[in-house]
C-alpha cells in the first residue's frame, strides 16, 4: 500500500541517531514534517540531499518544521555519517525496511535501488507533499515551498 496525499502518517517505531528508541506518536501530529527516504549513507547522491538538507535546516526549523531522514542503513552508519558531515536533524534506522514497506516506498531504477522520496506533512501529520525523484538536490527546495505554503 503506497501512501497518498491526503492520508496520515502511519504510527512507526525505529533506532534513531543515537541508538534511542524514536516514537513517531512523539512527533506526527505536533509540527509539520519532512520525511525523506533515501538509499544508502555516503553514497555521493544522498551525501549531496543530506548536506543540503543541512545548509537549509534553520529554514525549515524557522518554519516550525522537522526534518527526518531514514535508511535501511545501521545506527552506526548513521552515526559516522551524521557526525562527519554534521547533519543536525533526525537519522532513523529502518534495517528491517518495515518503515519503507509502511508508506509504501518504491524502488528506484528499476527495482535495483530503494527509492528516493520526501514526504511533507502538516501539523496534524497529513500528507500534503510526496517528491518522488533519484535527483537528490531536488527534493529540498520542493519540501521547503511545501512547508512555506503550511505556514503562510
Amino acid at each position: 500500500m503506497e501512501l497518498k496525499v491526503g492520508d496520515t502518517i502511519p504510527h512507526f517505531k525505529a533506532k534513531d541517531t543515537n541508538g534511542n528508541d524514536f516514537d513517531s506518536q512523539n512527533i506526527v501530529g505536533h509540527k509539520p514534517l519532512v520525511i525523506y527516504f533515501y538509499p544508502k549513507d555516503n553514497t555521493p547522491g544522498c551525501t549531496t540531499q543530506a548536506c543540503s538538507f543541512r545548509d537549509q535546516y534553520e529554514d525549515f526549523k524557522d518554519l516550525g518544521a522537522e526534518v527526518i531522514g531514514i535508511s535501511s542503513d545501521s545506527v552506526t552508519s548513521h552515526q559516522k555519517f551524521a557526525k562527519h558531515y554534521k547533519l543536525p536533524f533526525i537519522l532513523l534506522s529502518d534495517s528491517d525496511k518495515k518503515i519503507k514497506k509502511l508508506f509504501g516506498v518504491p524502488s528506484g531504477l528499476f527495482g535495483l535501488l530503494p527509492g528516493r522520496v520526501t514526504y511533507v506533512t502538516d501539523k496534524n501529520g497529513v500528507i500534503q507533499l510526496i517528491f518522488d525523484s533519484m535527483w537528490a538536490t531536488k527534493h529540498i527546495a520542493k519540501a521547503l515551498e511545501a512547508v512555506n505554503k503550511l505556514v503562510s
